[in-house]
This record gives C-alpha cells, sequence and structure tokens, in this order.
C-alpha cells in the first residue's frame, strides 16, 4: 500500500540539488537585495496604490471647494433675506400706525387737540403761560 517515493529530478526544478533522505539540509545562501543609488530598494518603484488615494483625495477636495462657495452664498442670502423680512414687518407696522394717525387727524377734534399741544390759540383767544410746574408723569 505504501506508494513509492518520487525521484528527486522530478520534484525538482533542472540544475537544483537536494540533500538525499535522512541527511541535514544545507542551508540556501539568500540573493543578495539589490541597492539602488538615491534610496533604499522601495524608492525604485512607484506606488501606485497610494498615487491613485492622493488623486481622489485632490480631486474630493476640488469637488468640496466647488461646493463650498455656492453654499456660502446660499447662508449669506439666506441671512440676508431674514433681515429684509424683519425689516419689512417692522416698516409696515410702522406704515399701519401713520396711516391711523393721519385718519385720526382728519377728525376737526384731534386737529385741534394736536395743534393746542404745539401751542396754537384760536384768533382771540388769549394764551396763558405757566411757569414752574413740573413735569408731566
Amino acid at each position: 500500500m505504501a506508494a513509492a517515493a518520487p525521484t528527486s529530478s522530478a520534484r525538482t526544478s533542472p540544475g537544483r540539488r537536494t540533500a538525499p533522505r535522512g541527511a541535514a539540509a544545507a542551508p540556501q545562501p539568500r540573493p543578495r537585495p539589490r541597492v539602488v543609488a538615491g534610496g533604499g530598494a522601495r524608492a525604485a518603484g512607484i506606488r501606485w496604490d497610494r498615487v491613485g488615494r492622493v488623486a481622489l483625495l485632490v480631486v474630493l477636495v476640488g469637488i468640496v471647494m466647488l461646493y463650498a462657495g455656492p453654499a456660502r452664498s446660499y447662508v449669506d442670502a439666506r441671512r440676508e433675506a431674514g433681515v429684509r423680512r424683519a425689516e419689512l414687518a417692522k416698516l409696515q407696522r410702522e406704515n399701519a400706525r401713520l396711516r391711523a394717525r393721519k385718519a385720526e387727524l382728519g377728525r376737526p377734534a384731534a386737529l385741534e387737540r394736536e395743534a393746542r399741544r404745539l401751542g396754537m390759540v384760536r384768533p382771540g383767544e388769549r394764551p396763558y403761560v405757566l411757569q414752574g410746574l413740573p413735569k408731566g408723569p
């Protein structure tokens, strides 16, 4: 049942010798690394995986920069629109107050009251000026 062991020439590549069975195998000398001028062994080749990552990062930063300007303009426009809406509401309230005052001053009684507040008198009336009174509440 035991299978025959293959011959040494069948198991190894041509020109390579193996030690006979049972004998200690002699350590094979390692080939010396090639030294390239100007750097280590890694400096000779381009790391394409890193180049791809850097290029992807540059493209991503470029896209972000393209969106940053319009996004800032959009935020500024929204803020400015809010300020203008608040100003518009304030001016509309003031306009409504002034329209109501105009309508009130159209009545003769209100007109006379305002004229007297300004110090005016009717023809034939004698004006009196009181001095030393305390200021109003």
